[in-house]
């Protein structure tokens, strides 16, 4: 991407990149939301990586092993992951916008990208088809084979047994799965 994250990654100065010349200026989301405190060295990125850690903590804290009110571990624990769910739909919404502005400064970016997928999607379906033109011939060899085995009813000796063991060994084995 062009436009740099805007502190989005430790390493950058903070703020938000200037906004485009005929585009509302949007908040950055690096910069305080109402209701969600942030220190003036957190990123959204770190924020997030912590509340993972915390739902993670108190998924197995030893508080919570020898609690024995489970509403209250529910509470807890739910409040922790309803944390990281904000915060993700956060980081969500700040790579959205993001890909908003890249869409609207540089479009044939977008319709490369969206060309490079159609095309990987291509090579994957046309790799599919082959494999199952390939199962095809195979099954269409073995009918073939059986065919031609009951076109031939002098050369099958008396007996069940003996057509059915003879029908057998001129079945190939089935191909392995790939």
């Amino acid at each position: 991407m062009a436009a740099p994250l805007g502190g989005m990654f430790s390493g950058q100065p903070p703020g938000p990149p200037p906004p485009p010349p005929g585009l509302l200026a949007q908040a950055s989301l690096l910069q305080a939301t109402p209701g969600v405190p942030r220190t003036s060295n957190s990123t959204l990125v770190d924020e997030l990586e912590s509340s993972f850690e915390a739902c993670f903590a108190s998924l197995v804290s030893q508080d919570y092993v020898n609690g024995t009110d489970q509403e209250e571990i529910r509470t807890g624990v739910d409040q922790c992951i309803q944390k990281f769910l904000d915060i993700a739909r956060q980081t969500e919404c700040f790579f959205l916008q993001k890909r908003l502005q890249l869409s609207v400064q540089k479009p044939e970016q977008v319709i490369k990208e969206d060309v490079s997928e159609l095309r990987n999607e291509l090579q994957r379906k046309d790799a599919l088809v082959q494999k199952h033109l390939t199962k095809l011939r195979h099954w269409q060899q073995v009918l073939e084979d059986i065919n031609m085995q009951h076109k031939k009813p002098a050369d099958i000796p008396q007996g069940s047994l003996a057509y059915l063991e003879q029908a057998s060994a001129n079945i190939p084995a089935p191909m392995k799965q790939s």
